[in-house]
């Protein structure tokens, strides 16, 4: 069920990272990039690299979060319960 949980997080996650990593870079060029006043000096394959990994990170806590709020009370807390318990009483 986690590896099922996981790829509910991590698919549509890596999908809108895509998507919106192909939206930003039509309108930024990645070598006018600035970070803190200064160019940033990075190949634009770089650039493209870092900020796909950002946004799916980023997309991946949303759909986590998501996936943590739709669970009902009782799973949340069987969860809890169950790995608090002495292995001999399982």
């Amino acid at each position: 069920m986690l590896r099922e949980r996981l790829m509910w997080i991590a698919w549509p996650a890596f999908l809108v990272a895509a998507a919106l990593e192909m939206m930003v870079f039509a309108v930024l060029d990645p070598e006018t990039l600035m970070l803190f006043g200064e160019r940033a000096g990075w190949s634009r394959y770089a650039v493209y690299t870092v900020t796909f990994f950002i946004f799916w990170f980023m997309m991946m806590v949303s759909s986590a979060l998501t996936t943590l709020l739709a669970m009902s009370p009782f799973e949340v807390n069987r969860r809890r319960l169950e790995s608090a318990a002495p292995t001999s009483q399982r």
